[in-house]
């Protein structure tokens, strides 16, 4: 089976030497300055009523275009107004569809964190991501060496975005430091795209107490979040859940509702 991971970092890094000859990390480091402070998606997960991170995604690498036509400046602030307590954008275009203008467009629109949800292998990413208004960024441990991903970390957190640490196994335990922000369980597979909610369940027991957990991918019934949230997570990301729909945050909405009545009290 091909290693839609190994494929998407190749490129990456292919994407990146072309950005950084357009414009340099020099160049790219002046901007940062006079940018305003970020919001802290971690205490917005921690007090939010639901712990919902809501995606704003066009396609998948597995699955084709989920909305090619979706636009950032309708759907996100509609998530907002709908009860999310995060957005997450991702910004990746070959596989994805995504660009970084998708986070420029909302950020003026919406008070909620954003984080930039791509493949980050390289600190240019970090700048780019401060400068387009995200708060937080996500590292990918199977796709980083562990003290390259600890270097990206610290470097994140120096232009005052959090980071959400992406584990897929056991193996990747040791990737986990004090300064991560947010820890997260991705169901799906980065190899084949295969995606198993059980996987959230199966890496909670192992994980420190301390960490705000999310769990990321597959999940689509409100039932889930309420066994999840028991098993100790804090954070949900959906995406193709809402963004299949006609209407990704009128089902949103629907979605809280139904969570509310399986599961009084999330939190």
């Amino acid at each position: 089976m091909k290693d839609i991971l190994s494929e998407i970092i190749a490129n990456k890094r292919i994407e990146i030497g072309l950005q950084k000859q357009a414009i340099s990390l020099e160049q790219l480091s002046e901007g940062i300055g006079d940018i305003p402070p970020t919001r802290s998606m971690k205490q917005a997960i921690i007090s939010s009523p639901t712990g919902i991170i809501a995606e704003f995604k066009r396609r998948s690498p597995s699955k084709g275009w989920i909305k090619e036509t979706a636009r950032p400046e309708e759907i996100v602030p509609a998530y907002a107004v709908a009860g999310a307590s995060a957005i997450s954008i991702l910004t990746d275009e070959k596989f994805f569809g995504g660009t970084l203008r998708d986070i420029r467009t909302v950020r003026p629109l919406i008070n909620l964190p954003i984080i930039r949800k791509d493949f980050i292998i390289d600190e240019y990413q970090l700048y780019q991501a401060r400068i387009v208004g995200a708060d937080a960024v996500l590292l990918i441990a199977a796709a980083l060496e562990q003290a390259q991903c600890r270097t990206l970390a610290d470097k994140a957190h120096e232009l005052g975005l959090e980071v959400l640490l992406e584990i897929h196994s056991a193996d990747e335990l040791p990737y986990i430091y004090k300064g991560i922000d947010m820890v997260g369980i991705n169901n799906r597979n980065l190899g084949s795209f295969h995606t198993d909610v059980a996987n959230s369940f199966r890496l909670a027991e192992q994980l420190p107490q301390n960490v705000v957990l999310v769990s990321e991918s597959g999940i689509s019934q409100p039932e889930t979040i309420s066994q999840l949230h028991n098993a100790g997570f804090s954070g949900f990301l959906i995406g193709e859940t809402f963004m299949r729909t006609r209407n990704p945050a009128k089902t949103l909405k629907e979605f809280i509702s139904n969570l509310n009545n399986s599961y009084i009290a999330v939190k």
